[in-house]
């Protein structure tokens, strides 16, 4: 009877794994993009978990940190945001920064990513289904366009390469940026232990671009320290270029014209961003007696390199970012709303995005036919592509405006501010953040992750499924402009 009973119950329970296996199967092959959101929503949950344990926040007797803060911090953790309510380097014991350590690598590489990773150590070869996951996290331009295009800036044929690019790399590059920022850590007295963590955490925070700080001074504490904050400006800019960019750049650095026109347009355009947003800063900050006013020429115009590096969301500031002009503040708002490359540890509507508007007003201008640029032609699609980032980003900010303009009552320019820092991923504040009521932290969380998981990704994912139509209606023009 009782080997009835069990011979009874193990298909019972192998049933149950077999439909939960089928329905996750069904998940990933028809619509990646739905299981990218779930994966990252579910590992928030667990992170605002965890950082509500009374083990993750410092002092005995403490209590747990509240909801609306461990959440906000989870979210701000995974989404590599950088963005508090608490005080960082005070608030969170060694197990809650741990955590928070663990979080902002697992977000900047991506959970889909790490999760092919994995897939790739354990069983040292990639399926389709990882390909197509992995292909979404670092193709998420391509996640709702149907078939799998030849043209895409990563191949799937190249999916196992790139994983292993983002592990070496990010590993690489961390712990290079780690051990340069020894001797500078070391020198303003800290013992080896703080200093190799004080190291390790600023690295990570750089690379990831999450701009979070582990000492209570955060990086105003070396501001006369030319080579920490050149390493930072380093570890920021490698990271929002993109994973892509770097599997690239690694394969064919000697060769510039095998590389493709996405590396060519994040590339070229991450340049110019970052030189007039510089020049921009040094100008419109140079008699500012809160900023820069009392500083040397050199020293303003490095910190004004400085600060275009962060506006691309590195987050780091040595500045109060309310003691800018609102002429600055607005230049920041753009550079902010912008972002990085595709694929990369920073958010925004991405530098490509921005380059094929551009693109397509020239050929409008022109008269062009088509967009083109370094002698290939882009098709049109790319085009409705941007513009619908672009539209949705603003949607996002404009929502998010509005809502916590009416709950604190603030000035526009502060609260605009700090929502596109949100949806950008970047982590710049002017301090409105940190004095939102529980309701505004979470409205500031959503943004947050609507900006890290992507507009792109965050509209296939809500829209039905495309359906074939076989008729095409009569054309006309409407007015524009």
């Amino acid at each position: 009877m009782a080997s009835h009973t069990v011979g009874r119950r193990g298909p019972a329970r192998r049933s149950w794994i077999a439909g939960v296996r089928d329905a996750f199967d069904i998940l990933v092959k028809s619509s990646p993009s739905r299981f990218a959101i779930l994966v990252f929503a579910t590992l928030i949950l667990i992170t605002t978990a965890l950082l509500s344990l009374p083990l993750a926040r410092a002092g005995a007797g403490t209590g747990g940190t509240p909801l609306h803060d461990a959440f906000f911090t989870a979210v701000s953790t995974i989404c590599v945001t950088g963005l508090t309510t608490v005080d960082m380097a005070t608030h969170w014991s060694p197990f809650g920064n741990t955590i928070i350590f663990i979080g902002m690598n697992v977000g900047g590489m991506g959970v889909l990513t790490l999760a092919s990773i994995l897939g790739l150590v354990v069983s040292r070869r990639l399926g389709l289904r990882a390909k197509l996951m992995a292909a979404s996290d670092t193709n998420p331009s391509r996640v709702h366009a149907g078939p799998v295009s030849e043209r895409q800036a990563v191949r799937l044929g190249e999916v196992g390469g790139l994983l292993v690019t983002v592990a070496v790399s990010t590993l690489a590059i961390e712990a290079a940026v780690m051990i340069g920022m020894m001797p500078s850590v070391l020198a303003k007295g800290y013992d080896f232990g703080l200093s190799l963590w004080y190291s390790a955490y600023y690295s990570v925070s750089a690379f990831t671009n999450t701009g979070f700080n582990p000492n209570p001074m955060g990086p105003v504490e070396f501001f006369d320290d030319y080579w920490f904050q050149s390493l930072m400006m380093l570890a920021v800019f490698l990271g929002s270029l993109g994973f892509p960019v770097i599997f690239t750049l690694l394969r064919t650095w000697r060769r510039p014209r095998r590389w493709s026109v996405h590396v060519k347009l994040t590339l070229t355009t991450t340049i110019v961003l970052w030189i007039a947003g510089a020049v921009t800063f040094l100008v419109l900050e140079y008699n500012n007696p809160k900023t820069y006013g009392g500083l040397s020429f050199l020293k303003t115009f490095y910190e004004a390199f400085f600060m275009s590096t962060m506006t691309r969301s590195g987050g780091f500031a040595t500045i109060d970012m309310a003691d800018l002009y609102g002429s600055s503040l607005l230049v920041t708002d753009m550079l902010m709303f912008v972002g990085g490359g595709s694929a990369s540890t920073a958010g925004g509507i991405k530098v490509t995005t921005l380059a094929v508007l551009f693109l397509a007003a020239y050929a409008e201008a022109r008269g062009a036919p088509a967009m083109e640029a370094f002698g290939r032609r882009i098709p049109r699609d790319i085009l409705r592509l941007a513009v619908s980032v672009v539209l949705w980003g603003a949607t996002i900010v404009a929502v998010s405006t509005v809502i916590i303009t009416q709950i604190t009552k603030s000035a526009l320019d502060f609260v605009l501010f700090d929502v596109i820092s949100a949806f950008a991923t970047c982590g710049l504040s002017t301090g409105l953040t940190e004095s939102l009521p529980p309701e505004g932290k979470y409205v500031m969380a959503a943004t947050m992750f609507m900006g890290r998981v992507g507009t792109v990704t965050l509209a296939a994912a809500l829209a039905a499924a495309q359906k074939r139509q076989l008729f095409r209606r009569p054309e006309e023009r409407p007015i524009v402009g």
